[in-house]
């Protein structure tokens, strides 16, 4: 069923960028990343005041996303 986008900003792009039908979209890799309290934060203007914070990487799971089957 067609869509009508409106206004797209992309800053930034490290993979694909769909627009339009798609019948299935799966994620080929999969990675985890630690960062503090703001730091993903991502837009034109970005303004983060954070007091003190501390990131907990305790993790436990063995598969967070598993990949297999996504062809």
């Amino acid at each position: 069923m067609p869509s009508v986008i409106g206004a797209v900003n992309i800053n930034s792009n490290s993979g694909t960028v769909n627009f339009g039908d798609t019948l299935n979209i799966s994620p080929k890799t999969a990675s985890k990343t630690f960062s503090g309290s703001g730091g993903g934060n991502t837009g034109n203007v970005v303004n983060t005041l954070n007091g003190v914070n501390a990131t907990n990487t305790l993790d436990p799971n063995v598969v967070d996303q598993p990949l297999f089957g996504n062809i």
